[in-house]
């Protein structure tokens, strides 16, 4: 079992900057691929980016990718999510996730999930 715990979210203007970090307890995270998910009002929950184990590898979803990236602190026990050039459309709940499968990008392929923190961007 894995506890995930986002902060970092805030209220900043179009061209900002945000890191959003998650933080793990109850396990290790370093057993697990982690992804950060997000949801707008009325939308469905998607992908935004996804960290392996190691750290080594990242995938980001097309509309983020230049301007967000994705770290891991396997020490610290702790994701991160550094939000750079952040549009309005950016606006949404971040959620971080783990999972043991290998490449998952869907909300199926992930076990465990944070509460969420929100985002807003303004224009």
């Amino acid at each position: 079992q894995v506890q995930l715990v986002e902060s970092g979210g805030g209220l900043v203007q179009a061209g900002g900057s945000l890191r959003l970090s998650c933080a793990a307890s109850g396990n290790s995270i370093s057993s697990y691929g982690m992804g950060w998910f997000r949801q707008a009002p009325g939308k469905e929950r998607v992908f935004v980016g996804r960290i392996t184990r190691s750290g080594g590898s990242t995938d980001y979803a097309d509309s983020v990718k230049g301007r967000f990236t994705i770290s891991r602190d396997n020490a610290k026990n702790t994701v991160y999510l550094q939000m750079n050039s952040l549009k309005p459309e950016d606006t949404a709940v971040y959620y971080c996730a783990a999972t043991r499968r290998l490449r998952a990008t869907s909300t199926y392929e992930y076990d465990y999930w944070g509460q969420g923190t929100q985002v807003t961007v303004s224009s």
